[in-house]
């Protein structure tokens, strides 16, 4: 099977395209990826180097004529689209190339696959965030669209965009909602990852507000394998939310993360709280564990896994970091 991963040098993507050549012998992979500052070509070198099944090609989704091209050429069986901007602090202070990716990205890529003469699956990477805030209760692939972030809203669109074209021009078309991933690979900006460096380097770890907001949390491994379910047994037309059934509220994860590290809790820092954050997502998992997926990995091995992955590769994410990097103010906390 040939399959064609857009973003695929991100975080979410390499550990997906990981995924793929660990378990199956007869699969090729073409990565795309315009390799922004969270897609690094570092995050599948050594599989470009070992492994010739995996060949990367240098492009944006949004560069619809080229993108085009490549897909004539290659002519996947799949196009799995990690390619987004990801990150909801720059979504509030630089909206701008969230709606450009998230949405005329995504729309480029339902364009090329509308004008095809062969019929890929398409499988779009979402995420829980498109659901917004609840207070109680867990949401279905049904559930009303409630976007509190600019990143959010664009992604919201992105699916949108997917489930039309599945209605209007048949297109094989999959949405997949994933809760928060963790584990290797991971740019030093989002949470368990940020807690960790400045952990090891004895620094204030910011929280934003109380820290009481509740997340999901997927080891990302586990992420892979739903995923491909989804891309062999899933169902055109449908989304397909891929939950962690592992609720955790924020502060809990820094505190977990100081314990295993032997670090104290007084590193722990609140700051001022971000604009419109959402105080908890919950999605169910009816469909993904009606095709025999659930996660593997608990809470405890997945922290492991990951906080053991940064201290014996920092390499990979010393070179990313600058003093800028443990300051503690926010754009917000100083009002701009």
């Amino acid at each position: 099977m040939r399959y064609l991963v857009t973003g695929g040098a991100g975080f979410m993507g390499s550990n997906y395209v990981r995924y793929l050549l660990k378990t199956y012998e007869d699969v090729e992979v073409l990565v795309y990826d315009k390799l922004s500052y969270a897609g690094r070509i570092e995050n599948i070198k050594d599989l470009l180097e070992r492994d010739k099944r995996i060949k990367f090609v240098k492009g944006d989704i949004c560069n619809e004529e080229f993108f085009e091209y490549i897909v004539k050429e290659y002519e996947p069986d799949v196009i799995v689209n990690f390619a987004a901007e990801t990150h909801v602090d720059r979504s509030i202070n630089e909206p701008a190339a969230f709606i450009k990716t998230n949405i005329l990205g995504v729309y480029s890529i339902l364009e090329v696959l509308r004008r095809s003469s062969f019929s890929p699956r398409l499988i779009h990477i979402s995420t829980d965030e498109v659901y917004g805030s609840i207070s109680e209760g867990s949401v279905g692939e049904e559930s009303p669209f409630n976007p509190s972030s600019p990143y959010s809203a664009s992604k919201a669109s992105g699916d949108l965009l997917v489930r039309a074209y599945y209605k209007t021009y048949g297109l094989d078309a999959i949405v997949v909602r994933p809760s928060n991933n963790y584990g290797p690979y991971q740019y030093p900006e989002k949470l368990i990852p940020k807690t960790i460096i400045r952990a090891l380097h004895d620094k204030p770890i910011p929280i934003y507000g109380s820290g009481e907001q509740v997340r999901d949390w997927l080891f990302v491994e586990d992420f892979a394998e739903a995923l491909e379910v989804v891309v062999r047994r899933g169902a055109k037309g449908e989304a397909y939310n891929i939950p962690g059934f592992n609720e955790k509220r924020n502060i809990d994860v820094v505190k977990d993360i100081l314990r295993l590290l032997g670090k104290p809790e007084t590193l722990i820092k609140h700051v001022a709280d971000r604009p419109g954050h959402d105080y908890r997502y919950s999605m169910r998992g009816d469909k993904i564990l009606s095709l025999g997926w659930k996660p593997k990995t608990s809470w405890e091995q997945g922290l492991r896994k990951t906080i053991e992955w940064y201290i014996t590769n920092k390499w990979w994410w010393k070179p990313l970091i600058s003093d800028k990097y443990f300051e503690l103010d926010t754009p917000w906390s100083k009002g701009r």
